[in-house]
């Protein structure tokens, strides 16, 4: 009897129980999609040149199958577009809907909503890769630095996941402080190696803030398919996650393999985050602030949490990089310092609001 009133409250309830709750979510990711859409276009038309919208949707136009759009624009706005502002457009989405995605897989791990995805030492390893990239010869840079920055944020969380394994289970609160040591120790050698860069410090600091000033295809070809797997598997693993928000032996007893799931989990999670800072840099808050904001408004469950906040995430940094490269143009501030400036008030709330449950 006990086993199914816990069975009842662990599992999210169906739509025939709560329809009007799941019209509402349904609505609101048709909502984010249509938000999305007009997001990617007013973005492509905004910039130091301005494309009308009509001449956007014709240029887009002429490139499909079987449509015949005569051109009456300059070939200089169709370099601008699929040259220039839709690679980076693309990538700043990928990197915004990977870190959201990845900031709602660690709120839920550690049921706690101050996570986000730079926890266990991604930013640190990555940041140690990037910059050990930085001061190899310039020939090399180009490939070096993404490489070795997603090579460093898989190695770093590899070596606290071994620290923090006890057995077969994985303490939570063991692996946060393995990753805080890790980070550490990692920010360490970070700094020293900062200090002995040299005329190269401006571009490491430039990574370190993040930026998409660079972006060209080959790095969006690059990131897609570790995004999209990395999505789609902590997508398909949302039921689970679910019930383990109750507690973990409980989740045991459900028939749910805790152990199996964390560690799918936190290699998905893990595997998007590498991906998404290894071309881009360390922008922060982005994994915090919008699984957050989307728990909020529409609720915790994990089957409607992970596209809300990949939806979210996307549209959020594509406007977040549009101000970056817009506001002072031709400057451009580092889309992290903008993701700063929005994020660390939401933070600040967020922990009084935390404060203010303990007390």
């Amino acid at each position: 009897m006990a086993l199914e009133l816990l069975r009842d409250t662990a599992i999210p309830k169906t739509a025939a129980v709560y329809p009007l709750q799941w019209r509402s979510r349904v609505y609101a990711i048709v909502g984010l999609v249509s938000l999305l859409g007009v997001v990617i276009a007013a973005t492509l038309a905004i910039g130091s040149t301005h494309i009308p919208l009509a001449t956007l949707g014709n240029i887009l136009l002429a490139k499909l199958p079987f449509i015949g759009v005569e051109s009456t624009w300059a070939s200089s706005m169709e370099t601008i577009i699929f040259d220039i502002r839709l690679p980076r457009l693309l990538l700043a989405g990928l990197v915004g809907a990977s870190l959201a995605v990845a900031g709602a897989t660690y709120q839920g791990l550690f049921r706690n909503p101050l996570a986000d995805p730079y926890l266990i030492g991604v930013a640190q390893g990555a940041a140690l890769g990037a910059v050990t990239g930085f001061l190899l010869p310039a020939s090399w840079q180009a490939a070096s630095i993404p490489l070795l920055a997603f090579a460093g944020a898989l190695l770093a969380v590899a070596v606290v996941y071994s620290i923090a394994r006890v057995g077969k289970t994985l303490p939570m609160t063991t692996l946060i402080l393995a990753g805080v040591a890790l980070g550490a120790f990692l920010a360490a050698i970070t700094s020293y190696l900062m200090i002995a860069s040299g005329d190269k410090l401006h571009g490491i600091i430039s990574w370190l803030l993040g930026t998409f000033s660079l972006t060209s295809w080959w790095q969006v070809t690059m990131v897609i398919p570790y995004i999209s797997l990395g999505i789609v598997v902590i997508w398909l693993h949302a039921r689970p996650l679910n019930v383990m928000q109750l507690d973990e032996e409980q989740a045991q007893q459900l028939g749910i393999n805790v152990e199996r799931v964390k560690l799918i989990l936190l290699g998905a999670a893990t595997l998007i985050t590498a991906a998404a800072v290894c071309f881009c840099g360390i922008i922060g808050f982005v994994g915090i602030i919008i699984p957050h904001a989307v728990r909020l408004i529409w609720g915790p469950d994990h089957r409607f949490l992970l596209p809300l906040s990949t939806l979210a995430g996307a549209s959020f940094l594509i406007l977040a990089d549009t101000v970056a490269r817009t506001m002072l143009a031709p400057t451009e501030i580092p889309v992290g310092v903008i993701t700063a400036f929005l994020g660390a008030p939401f933070f600040l709330y967020l922990l009084r609001q935390k404060k203010r449950a303990i007390f």
